[in-house]
Formats: structure tokens, sequence, C-alpha cells
């Protein structure tokens, strides 16, 4: 069977200006990536952007193209997490018979685990930025120094993100999810289903949180427990 298509993808509506070559689409990954690699090393608050410039040996001028702050290089991580998350998803439905609501419950939350466990930085940023620190809204000079004129194609006032940070990361979850699961059963997104979908999205995320507080490698009973309540919750609605 072949991958159940996926609804829109997210990661370029955090970008300043989307990479057209494949260079920059390079570079873009490279410090995306490095991001993620010093979250795990630094946490969220020492993070700069001068430091994953660093790490992933491009010029600071670089990060500014695609970034204005740290939280928009954050956000825009935090998207591709939600595009790679969708990706993986897609591909446990597509090996999924119809009719196997568990199974289905399970490609969700196996992949969501899955990426806990193993994707970098993705324990701290999965779906959303951390919480701002007081005063974090203005750090562009301190983060950045001389900061934006490191771009020279930069304009007065792109060092603000365009992807809005008050977008709920839960509710985008469900509604990868929800589209991916209607197009799974062959059926409407309908009112409901969304509903539902958002209520497991959100019990499930705070129960996953539990689990990987109370065991850094996710206690297995706490997941279990979980995977239970979707089976009751929404299994029926899969049906």
């Amino acid at each position: 069977m072949d991958p159940v298509p996926q609804t829109r993808p997210q990661t370029a509506s955090a970008l300043r200006r989307a990479p057209v070559q494949q260079r920059s689409a390079e570079r873009l990954a490279r410090i995306l990536d490095a991001c993620a690699v010093l979250l795990d090393e630094t946490g969220y608050e020492r993070l700069s952007t001068r430091a994953v410039a660093v790490r992933a040996g491009v010029p600071i001028g670089s990060v500014y193209r695609f970034f204005g702050n740290k939280r928009a290089m954050v956000a825009a991580l935090a998207l591709r997490n939600l595009d790679r998350y969708a990706e993986r998803v897609s591909e446990r439905l597509a090996a999924t018979p119809l009719l196997d609501a568990h199974g289905a419950i399970d490609g969700v939350l196996d992949e969501f685990i899955a990426m806990k466990r193993t994707v970098p930085g993705f324990a701290l940023v999965d779906f959303g930025v951390p919480a701002a620190a007081p005063g974090e809204a203005s750090d562009t000079p301190a983060d950045q120094g001389p900061g934006v004129a490191g771009d020279p194609g930069a304009a007065p006032g792109d060092d603000v993100a365009p992807h809005d940070e008050t977008e709920d990361p839960n509710r985008l979850v469900a509604e990868r999810i929800c589209g991916l699961l209607a197009a799974h059963l062959g059926r409407p997104a309908d009112e409901e289903l969304h509903r539902k979908v958002l209520v497991g999205v959100e019990t499930a995320d705070a129960l996953v949180r539990l689990a990987f507080r109370t065991d850094p490698a996710g206690d297995p009973a706490l997941v279990d427990e979980t995977r239970l309540l979707l089976y009751a919750y929404l299994g029926p609605s899969l049906s």
C-alpha cells in the first residue's frame, strides 16, 4: 500500500525566506541539525544563533538569512519535527490494515515515542517552542551582536519570525494526524473526528511527558497506560 497522502508541510512557514537552491536547502538543514544537537547539550536558555552557526560550520549571516532570532530558529525546528513525524506516521499507516483501529493508534503513538527517544533535540522541543523567558522577545542585540547586518539581504523588521508562535502546537499536530487518519480510513475529516483526535493528542502529550519525567527512556508502564486509554477513546471512532 502506498503511503497515506500528507497534509501541507509546515517548515517553510517559520522562515524569513525559503531556500530556493539545493545548496541553500542543505545549509538550512545543517543549521537545524546543529540547533537540535545543541538543544540536547545546552538546553534552550543557553542556546544562541552564534553557537549554532559555529556548530553548523556556516557564516553567522547564513543563520540570519533564515531566522531573526533563536526563537524563530527553534520554531522552524519544531515544524520540521512535525513534518518528519507526519512522514513517519504516513508510512506506518500505509502498512496498517484499513479496519485495524488499534494498529493505526499504535502507529501514531509509537512514532512519537520513537522520536522522543532517538531524534536530537526532540525531548526538549518536539512540536512547539519553549515558553519565552522574561525579556527574551528583545534578545536580538545580545544574541546577534552586529546582528542582521551580517546578512546583506536583510531588511528592517526582518528579525520578526513569520511563523505565528501563538498557534497551539497540539492543534497543529491534531490537524496533521486527523488528515492522515481520515485519508487512511477513506472518511471525511469532519468536526467530530477533529475533536476526538485533538482530545487524544492533548491527553497523550500529557501522559507521554509524565512517562519521560518518570524515566528518561519513557516509562514502559505509563506508555502502555497511554496506549490503552487511546484504544478506548479513539478506537470506536476509527473502526
